[in-house]
């Protein structure tokens, strides 16, 4: 029986159809044939959405969450109570980061199946897992310094570095690519792969045009933004501007009237309005933060022109990143120059 509320939410133009979310190790179905599981997270990010689609007499998990002991219990409690007796049989990774390929690699030998996801994708995780026990390279450590941290700020970063590692299950060897427009053949319908950018290198959605169902990942959230960070390993890359471009193509690719199954959050109704809102946020954001270069700035001194809150040791790394994207992107522009002083710091200015 399905859960659909029969009075949606709405909220900023988008419409919520559930007036509930599930329960720990609850599998509640978001539409015909895919379910619903939400499964806990360490982080101020406390939660994430992950989705099971029936698949004959199996079913294709689409993300894992992370890889914790707390999360296996969960989901041997799902395959216990909610499976039915049936296996699962597919597996699925929209992207890299641990809250969603956490467990992949636990799936892929418990249920003998295949991983499916992008190629960046599954080649990027394998290489920031390996940086597990490793001391932290000098570029990277630079590469902070220059957005402006302290030394203090350069030693934190320091301590925590090849923590990603570890809140993922080993990878399996082999992986099976997912590209942009694959169509994939589930439970009698087809899923065809959408591919975004800027989140994650090629961040895979599935859409079913039968179901007008979207499963979004992290490509588009409805009450918060997806973090759009650089990083030391692509100091110069652009992925804002990738983000933008990403999210007008899918906008314009696939129609409004879609079902909204996001990795956070709840789903929603309402696609092209929430694209918009995130592309005229950050279109926003560069604006003001174009307006404070008319005097040089770090990267940490432009955290007011982006964030409405302030920025506390939680986000910090967090925060320098999406402010560093924001840099690059007028950068890439032409807008802005930079300049990095005797200390290696580097200052950003309006063009």
């Amino acid at each position: 029986m399905s859960d659909i509320s029969q009075a949606p939410i709405e909220s900023r133009g988008l419409r919520y159809p559930f007036d509930r979310v599930p329960e720990p190790a609850e599998m509640m179905e978001a539409a015909p044939g895919v379910w619903w599981v939400r499964m806990p997270l360490p982080f101020q990010l406390d939660h994430i959405n992950l989705w099971l689609l029936e698949d004959g007499d199996g079913w294709t998990v689409v993300d894992t969450g992370v890889a914790s002991d707390e999360v296996k219990a969960l989901w041997r409690e799902v395959f216990k109570t909610g499976l039915r007796g049936k296996p699962v049989t597919g597996l699925i990774v929209t992207h890299l980061h641990p809250d969603h390929v956490g467990l992949a690699g636990w799936f892929s030998r418990k249920w003998g199946v295949d991983l499916q996801m992008s190629r960046t994708d599954f080649l990027m995780c394998r290489n920031l897992v390996l940086d597990t026990g490793r001391d932290a390279p000098q570029e990277a450590l630079d590469f902070y310094r220059a957005a402006g941290f302290s030394d203090r700020g350069v030693e934190s970063y320091r301590k925590r570095f090849g923590d990603f590692g570890q809140r993922v299950s080993r990878l399996p060897d082999i992986f099976r690519r997912l590209r942009e427009g694959d169509e994939l053949s589930v439970g009698g319908r087809t899923w065809r792969v959408v591919i975004g950018s800027g989140h994650a290198p090629e961040h895979v959605c599935l859409y079913c045009d039968e179901g007008r169902i979207l499963i979004s990942g992290d490509q588009v959230l409805p009450r918060i933004s997806s973090n759009i960070s650089v990083h030391p390993t692509e100091a110069y890359e652009n992925p804002l501007q990738e983000w933008i471009d990403s999210c007008k193509r899918i906008r314009e690719s696939l129609p409004n009237d879609v079902l909204v199954l996001p990795a956070h959050n709840e789903p929603f109704y309402g696609l092209h309005e929430r694209l918009t809102q995130l592309i005229d946020g950050h279109e926003e954001g560069l604006s003001k933060l174009l307006d404070m270069l008319d005097e040089p700035k770090r990267a940490i001194d432009v955290f007011p022109a982006l964030f409405k809150r302030k920025i506390g040791p939680e986000v910090f790394f967090m925060a320098t990143g999406e402010s560093l994207a924001h840099l690059n992107c007028l950068l890439g522009r032409g807008l802005a120059t930079v300049r990095r002083d005797e200390k290696g710091v580097d200052w950003y200015s309006r063009a």
